[in-house]
This record gives C-alpha cells, sequence and structure tokens, in this order.
C-alpha cells in the first residue's frame, strides 16, 4: 500500500495523460500557452498502463482519474481506457476533461470501461466563457455534457470556479441549471496553480462567499463529515434532495488529513500533492528496466515523505513551479 508517515493511505490515483490544452483559462495559463512537454518527454501508452497497472496490482489503488492539461487530446485515450478496465481488479475510472471533444468520444470511452466524467464549467453564459478560456467553445462543452449523460459516463460531474468581476454572480444559476439537467456541480477555490503565478488570496471567491450566494435562492442541508470520507468537496443536499451540491474549499477549508490521492504527470513524476515542489522520477526506472517490484518500492518511498498539509498558509509557501496543466487536477 501507498503509505505515509502520517497514517494516510492513497488509494486514489490521478493520472495526467498531456500537458497540452485546447483552452487557455486565464486561472491556468497565459493566452500564448506554455512551452510544451516533448514527445519523447511523455510516457508512452504503454508506460502509462504498465504504471497503472502496478499501483492497482502492487500498490492498492483502487480508482483512477485521467487528466490533463486535456485528457481528449490524448490520441490513445480509449485504448488506455481499455486495457485498464481489464485489469484484476478493477479499477473504478474517472475523467477530468474541459468537455471539448467530448460529445464525439463519449460512447467509445463508455464502451472501453471508462465509468463517469467530470467537466469543467464555469459559465452559462458564451460570452464570459469566451473571456475566461479565450476560446468561443462554450456550446461544445454543453453538447459534451449531454453526451456523455446520454452515454451512461454517470454522475456527470461539473467543476466550477468563480473569479470576481466575471462569473461571481453565478453560483445560483449555475446550481438550478445543473439540477435541472441531472449534472453534479462542485464549486471549487481558485488555487495558486496558475503558470503566470498571479495568484493572490486577496479577493479571491471563497467558499463562504459560494455558500452565501447558494442559500439566497435555495436550502442547504450540510451531508457532514461521515457522508464526505476522503472526498475533497464538502457536500450539501439542495432544497431537501436528492440534489447536492459540492464545494472544494482547498485554501481556506484545507483537508489535508483525509487526502487518498497520489499523482502521476504526463512525463513520469510522482507528485505527493498538487502543492508539492519536489518529485520523485518513475519514467527514469521505466526506461532501465527495473522490474515492477523496484518501480512499487519507489513509488512507496514517494509517498512515504508525503507531508502533512499543503503549507498554503504558511508565511513561506511557494507556488509549484510546474502549473495545473503540467501536474494534472
Amino acid at each position: 500500500m501507498l503509505l505515509d508517515t502520517y497514517g494516510r493511505v492513497a488509494t486514489d490515483l490521478r493520472v495526467s495523460l498531456t500537458d497540452r490544452c485546447n483552452l487557455r483559462c486565464t486561472y491556468c495559463m497565459p493566452e500564448e500557452g506554455l512551452q510544451w512537454l516533448g514527445k519523447s518527454d511523455l510516457l508512452s501508452d504503454d508506460e502509462i498502463v504498465r504504471l497503472i497497472r502496478i499501483a492497482v496490482t502492487h500498490l492498492g489503488i483502487t480508482e483512477v482519474r485521467f487528466t490533463g492539461g486535456e485528457p481528449l487530446l490524448r490520441p490513445g485515450l480509449v485504448g488506455i481506457v481499455e486495457q485498464c478496465a481489464a485489469l484484476e481488479p478493477r479499477p473504478r475510472m474517472s475523467l477530468t476533461t474541459n468537455g471539448i471533444g467530448l460529445k464525439r468520444t463519449a460512447q467509445a470511452l463508455k464502451a472501453a470501461g471508462l465509468d463517469r466524467v467530470n467537466v469543467s464549467l464555469d459559465t452559462l453564459r458564451p460570452e464570459v466563457f469566451k473571456t475566461l478560456t479565450r476560446r468561443d467553445r462554450h456550446h461544445d462543452v454543453i453538447d459534451g455534457m449531454a453526451a456523455a449523460r446520454e452515454a451512461g459516463l454517470t454522475p456527470v460531474k461539473v467543476n466550477a470556479v468563480l473569479m470576481p468581476g466575471l462569473n461571481d454572480d453565478e453560483a445560483p444559476d449555475l446550481l438550478a441549471w445543473a439540477v435541472e439537467n441531472e449534472y453534479e456541480l462542485r464549486f471549487i477555490e481558485q488555487m495558486p496553480l496558475d503558470a503566470q503565478h498571479g495568484w493572490k488570496r486577496e479577493g479571491m471567491i471563497t467558499a463562504g462567499d459560494i455558500l452565501q450566494s447558494l442559500r439566497t435562492r435555495f436550502t442547504l442541508t450540510e451531508e457532514g463529515a461521515e457522508e464526505r470520507g476522503s472526498a475533497p468537496a464538502e457536500r450539501w443536499v439542495v432544497d431537501g434532495g436528492p440534489a447536492t451540491v459540492g464545494v472544494i474549499a482547498s485554501v481556506t477549508r484545507p483537508f489535508c488529513g483525509a487526502c487518498d490521492r497520489t499523482r502521476l504527470t504526463a512525463d513520469g513524476q510522482v507528485r505527493t500533492c498538487l502543492f508539492a515542489t519536489e518529485e520523485s522520477d518513475l519514467r527514469s526506472a521505466l526506461r532501465s528496466g527495473a522490474p515492477d517490484e523496484e518501480i512499487a518500492r519507489l513509488w512507496k518511498v514517494a509517498m512515504w515523505g508525503k507531508k502533512a498539509g499543503s503549507g498554503l498558509d504558511d508565511p513561506s509557501f511557494l507556488q509549484p513551479d510546474r502549473p495545473m496543466s503540467a501536474i494534472g487536477g
């Protein structure tokens, strides 16, 4: 198992399949994009599947989430999902995507064995979407989510980030829309993971702000810690149910004590935390011919050194050099 010195056990693996993205969200990367990883730096499809197999069969991983960048840009995605679905024991598999391209791939992903999707959508207003993402693709995301629901990639979860002066007034509208369409909405506090390092705590939309806004239209009943478990989202039942809404308050209400995640970057580095400043290299071991047992040992060593928390409240906190697109969400 992947145990750390604080007694936490990682059972949830987040796998970044690419650092590339077809949007340019203001809270993630600059308009001109980034210097992408070279093809030789990226793990191959077979290397990704092998690492996931090791994680599942040697290290106790039960959940696998494919991320990016934008994972739908990975040409071999369907084949990777299909091979991982054949593992014993079979992990539950999900995908975090911006939704562009999901309309044409949802059925194939479901057939390959994907269980569900998380789709990022911060606004219901096409003009605000264009400002936030620097791309006019709002309709593609909406269509992609509908295709995922029809394909059975459910529950379809929606991830939304609220930004001051842009979409900070949309929380109630987003929730009403999600409930109507049977999507599960999750608001995420903006985190210091932008490539520009422009994040500032002052003025950010907090979990408290979001809940206050939602309560102007809805009655929210907290589910509680027992229902939450190790999930990053605190959840509330909406108007008596069955719909729920979640808030992932990584900045103002950190949940590090219950974290059960380990992360693999697109270039084969283990990360113990989104905010980690250090990584452990598995790619070199893979390519030097190391057996599965040695790779599993290296992974265990990396996770053993996981820190108690993200350190966001520490005056000495340094934002990771690598942005969200490089390390996976």
